[in-house]
């Protein structure tokens, strides 16, 4: 059995219309879409959040690494 939610006032009104407005059959898909649309945007904000510390790492080294390339550049010898 699913556990009852308390919902306020003012938030039921806003799921009616959403429920109208989406064309969803019950409150309870409102709320389903909501929460997957919660749940890919923290998902999306955590991946984000990885490749900022992957970069964040190898930022020096690749640096590095162009600066011994742009050097010994055979388009510039020419």
């Amino acid at each position: 059995m699913g556990k009852p939610l308390m919902i306020q006032e003012k938030d039921e009104k806003v799921i009616e219309d959403l429920k109208e407005r989406t064309g969803a059959r019950t409150k309870v898909d409102v709320v389903r879409a909501g929460l997957r649309l919660l749940e890919k945007e923290t998902e999306r904000r955590e991946r984000i959040k990885l490749w900022q510390r992957a970069v964040a790492l190898v930022s020096r080294n690749s640096a590095d690494v162009n600066k011994e390339f742009q050097r010994n550049s055979r388009l510039k010898r020419a």
